[in-house]
């Protein structure tokens, strides 16, 4: 699973090489028997009776996880938390004596090392141990209890246990015994460990929630995507640190919060490291599975560990929704963030510059910049002691591969905190995500000879809100206050001239103000109905004003970037003075269908111009879907058997091809899949399956169906299991 180590790799800088290899290190750690260097003199005398011997370890899993909060991870070895004890019990050969001495061994990755902190040596008396702190809890005939608490900043990751005993010349060990293996991982209930979170309930929801809602669709129309993460699904932790041993992360660096988030976002992506993820914005998803088809996290993260090939396809969302569970997973508190106009400009300034031919067309052959309808990318909840006082808490980092952070495609940690006050000088990349909330949308005529003039500004179109899941639900949680000021408050002001300073370039056209302006508007739209916008003319003036205007319609990607485009439309418009004139303009569904591809996302232009005043406004149409009906039987027990079934109607006059259904629900039911070749006109598909739930509590299934023709049709079912 992971790569070998290249002796050229580190001869000449490392005396040997750097372990980087978590899940494959050698298990002849130790001999059994390792004299001390210094055997002529011994340590002391040997106890009086029979040689003292280690006859079991037990992990103490059932005292252990509930009070680590890791009795979800389905995984046959002990899973803690750092900076918190867990409990081991030793049973003995005979009774202790206080002349006997033992200690117990952690060893993470290959050639562990002390100072290293892969391999911590844990005391029980006044003999001085590692880091880690141990004691006896109880002392009862051959059994002893001990209690150990790993350091808050202790390496995460996958450990090696031993009991060894000193006898006169020597440490006689345990035999190598996978069965007492354990997982360490960050603790946000740790007050010392960078991911502390105070608050019960944001722990619940950011560490231990396995499932959630990423919001999707464009401002005015925001759409719910449920999505499983799956984090304590079988094999998913050995898949997040099979990722770190592919990245070769030195396992002496897998403590640092930042370092290993850094590592992950490069990772999730395979744009230049063979990460996890292939992006694909196009239409052709034939090597792999459309973005839209993936109902969670847990199947790309098996198949990518057991392959070692990244998956195909993703999105944003995508993106987002794996690197989630992989945060989660090592303990990280995380959540997904949705953008909603979002800016990716192709200069590095605060401008988002759209270019406009002499007629009012969009000149899209110029346009560099564009607004993705959404964009979402990921925070984690973590201390920076790297910055200044107050710059901690929630930080962005983003695993879509959109520009490079020191030599790499990833994004992040940078403060939200830092991206308000417009402090853009602070590691990592505030800048970059600055600009994909706060950019300016500038409006250039375009002329024949390539002079461009901007004649209009957008100050509030970038970032107009920004979503998260709720704490404790699926409603959608406003969080724009805390990447921006309210627009043109004073606050606001002080933090654009500061990231100005910094070297973000903003605009500072001088535009008169304009005495027309124009609105565009319409209702939520289903595929295959018609589109009726109305067209707002508001004149500001004392005379009464004719329009001469252009409607372009176009089928784009959720980038912005356009797919087809299948309308022009010239009209005019009279607007008498201080008045409001409204145009009714209708798009069949038959004008845009044949465009439609795998996109579900149409953009509307509307341009004019007056005398010597030119105008435009945007509006985005997102086309909503039907849902799939799933309904649950059976009694909602643990390790009872339990039905469910999804049904599915055809509401249109076209034929579905080759549709694919796929149904998955952590801690219920893994990852499964249906095919019909075709689904016809109003005709209707019912599929059952059987599960068997393995966790209690407030659980939920998730059903997507997607074909040639159909994208993005979801269906949910919620229960309550019962011990």
């Amino acid at each position: 699973m992971s790569r070998p180590v290249n002796e050229s790799d580190y001869r000449g800088r490392h005396s040997e090489p750097v372990p980087t290899s978590n899940l494959l290190s050698d298990d002849n750690d130790f001999l059994p028997f390792e004299s001390f260097d210094d055997t002529g003199t011994p340590r002391g005398y040997a106890p009086v009776g029979a040689p003292l011997q280690v006859q079991n370890v037990d992990m103490c899993q059932q005292l252990n996880k509930p009070n680590h909060y890791t009795t979800a991870y389905d995984i046959q070895n002990l899973v803690v938390r750092r900076g918190q004890e867990f409990v081991l019990r030793v049973t003995f050969s005979r009774p202790l004596t206080p002349e006997d001495d033992f200690q117990v061994e952690f060893l993470i990755g290959s050639n562990p090392s002390p100072n290293k902190g892969s391999l911590v040596t844990v005391t029980f008396n006044s003999r001085r141990g590692g880091p880690w702190s141990g004691r006896i809890m109880e002392n009862q005939g051959q059994s002893v209890t001990l209690g150990i608490t790993p350091t808050p900043d202790a390496i995460v990751g996958k450990f090696r246990t031993y009991v060894a005993i000193v006898t006169g010349g020597g440490m006689q060990r345990t035999s190598r015994d996978t069965s007492t293996d354990l997982y360490l991982l960050f603790n946000a209930w740790c007050p010392d460990d960078p991911v502390f979170i105070a608050d019960e309930a944001e722990r619940r929801e950011y560490v231990l929630n396995d499932t959630g809602v990423i919001f999707q669709g464009s401002v005015g129309s925001v759409t719910t995507r449920h999505w499983m993460f799956g984090q304590f699904e079988r094999g998913v932790l050995d898949a997040c640190i099979y990722i770190l041993d592919a990245s070769r992360m030195p396992i002496y660096n897998r403590g640092n919060i930042i370092k290993l988030i850094r590592k992950g976002s490069a990772m999730l992506n395979s744009q230049d490291d063979n990460g996890v993820l292939v992006g694909n914005w196009s239409d052709d998803y034939s090597m792999g599975t459309p973005p839209t088809s993936w109902t969670g996290s847990v199947k790309i993260l098996l198949q990518y560990a057991n392959t070692g090939v990244p998956v195909c396809f993703a999105q944003c969302w995508v993106f987002a929704g794996v690197f989630n569970t992989f945060l989660r997973c090592l303990g990280v508190p995380a959540r997904v963030i949705t953008n909603f106009s979002s800016a990716h400009d192709n200069t590095g300034n605060l401008k988002t510059d759209l270019i406009f031919k002499t007629d009012g067309t969009p000149d899209k052959r110029n346009t560099r910049d564009s607004i993705w309808n959404y964009h979402c990318w990921n925070e984690v909840c973590i201390a920076r002691h790297d910055l200044p006082p107050r710059l901690g808490g929630w930080q962005v980092v983003d695993a879509t591969p959109q520009e490079t952070s020191d030599g790499h495609f990833r994004c992040g940690p940078a403060s939200v905190a830092a991206i308000k006050e417009g402090l853009l000088c602070h590691p990592f990349d505030c800048g970059f995500v600055f600009a994909e909330v706060n950019s300016d949308v500038v409006f250039y005529k375009r002329d024949r000879y390539g002079t461009m003039s901007p004649f209009k500004v957008e100050k509030a179109y970038v970032g107009q809100i920004v979503y998260t899941k709720a704490v404790g639900s699926t409603a959608p949680m406003d969080i724009t206050h805390t990447y921006k000021y309210p627009e043109g408050s004073s606050e606001d002001n002080r933090t654009m001239a500061r990231a100005e300073e910094y070297g973000c370039q903003r605009d500072h056209s001088e535009l008169s103000d304009a005495t027309l302006t124009v609105t565009v508007s319409a209702e939520p739209v289903y595929l295959g109905q018609e589109v009726n916008l109305a067209v707002d003319f508001q004149n500001h003036s004392e005379l009464t004003t004719t329009v001469h205007a252009h409607l372009a319609g176009s089928v784009v990607f959720y980038t912005g970037v356009t797919a087809n485009q299948f309308k022009d439309l010239d009209f005019t418009a009279t607007v008498p003075a201080y008045q409001t004139e409204r145009v009714l303009l209708k798009v069949t569904a038959q004008e845009y269908l044949p465009h439609l591809g795998s996109q579900l996302c149409l953009h509307f232009v509307v341009t004019g111009q007056a005398d010597d005043q030119s105008l435009t406004a945007i509006k985005v149409v997102d086309l909503q879907t039907p849902g799939l009906t799933m309904t649950v039987s059976g009694e909602p027990r643990v390790h009872q058997e339990m039905f469910v079934t999804v049904s599915f109607t055809n509401p249109f006059n076209f034929d579905l091809e080759n549709v694919r259904l796929a149904m998955e629900g952590p801690g219920l039911m893994e990852h499964k899949t249906h095919e019909y070749s075709v689904i016809n006109p109003h005709a209707s598909i019912s599929w059952k399956e059987s599960f068997f739930p393995r966790l209690e509590g407030h659980r939920c299934l998730v059903a997507v169906l997607d074909c040639s023709n159909l994208h993005q049709v979801f269906g949910i079912a919620e229960v309550i299991i019962t011990a």
